[in-house]
């Protein structure tokens, strides 16, 4: 069952000018790239990844980063490694937030670069710096991973959408040029389900969604997983933070009970402390996506 089946409400749309603009800046700098590094999000890696990207990597090479890695169990990680594998795919997992995983991900970039100096030399060319890119959709862990990379605070890094405004290259030492990219989404969101679930994670901003359709559908995802996927997801999340249980109920039926229950009422208010919940962790590791069957 789709997500979006209670949810008969407009698209959530959010395209500000700066990703436009953007957009266009980073088809223009990719003639530069010789590295694209590739970040998702582990909770919803299929709903984060940008439909242009194939037309943007071209023949260059691509590191597919998957960061949060710490925002779900070690079994759902295994999963998407069996599943990207299948793919041709190999997966770079990240915590970009602590340093984990990054190392390796410098290492991949890198091995590209040995490869276009080796072509340099042999075309009579001086070496130079491999040039990478980092792109994805906004508050995926972009910059969070630069300044790992760099091994200091270059860019800014916020837990919000849209803090990098525009394209910049940074250096770092001698081997490696990245350039830090504004998260891009698609112009128009024409799967509700993904633009949900986008919403759910705080990867699109605040002011394209409605708080209460997104804490409902959240509830409703979360049962969805508990009677498809028990193994895969803490044992009732929901009855163990708020000592309400949410398995008999719709996820708008929950949201106004729980607002009763512990807020006085306030529906508004429950709705934002359930998803502060989701995106802080405290309601345990939660994939919003599994690998399709």
């Amino acid at each position: 069952m789709s997500i979006t089946d209670n949810y008969k409400l407009n698209l959530i749309q959010w395209y500000p000018g700066h990703i436009a603009k953007a957009e266009k800046a980073l088809k223009e700098q990719l003639k530069r790239v010789d590295v694209v590094l590739e970040v998702r999000d582990i909770r919803i890696p299929l709903t984060t990844r940008h439909p242009k990207v194939d037309e943007w990597v071209g023949g260059k090479t691509r590191v597919l980063v998957i960061n949060r890695v710490d925002m779900v169990l070690p079994q759902v990680r295994s999963l998407w490694v069996e599943w990207f594998k299948r793919q041709g795919e190999m997966l770079y997992f990240t915590n970009a937030q602590h340093g984990q995983g990054v190392a390796a991900v410098a290492k991949a970039a890198q091995a590209a670069g040995v490869e276009i100096n080796k072509r340099r030399h042999e075309r009579g060319m001086l070496p130079r710096p491999v040039r990478a890119v980092v792109i994805g959709f906004p508050n995926v862990g972009k910059s969070a991973l630069i300044n790992r990379l760099l091994g200091r605070r270059a860019v800014e890094s916020a837990a919000r959408p849209g803090v990098t405004r525009q394209l910049r290259w940074v250096r770092m030492e001698n081997q490696l040029e990245l350039l830090d990219a504004p998260g891009v989404i698609p112009a128009r969101l024409d799967d509700q389900d993904a633009g949900l679930k986008l919403a759910i994670c705080d990867d699109i901003g605040e002011a394209s969604y409605d708080n209460q359709m997104v804490a409902a559908a959240l509830v409703d995802l979360i049962n969805d997983l508990q009677a498809t996927a028990t193994d895969l997801l803490p044992h009732q999340p929901l009855q163990s933070r708020y000592e309400f249980d949410a398995t008999a109920m719709t996820g708008e039926s929950y949201l106004h009970a729980l607002a009763e229950h512990r807020y006085k009422g306030d529906v508004e208010r429950t709705a934002r402390q359930l998803l502060t919940d989701f995106r802080k962790g405290f309601l345990g590791s939660i994939p919003l996506e599994l690998p399709p069957n």
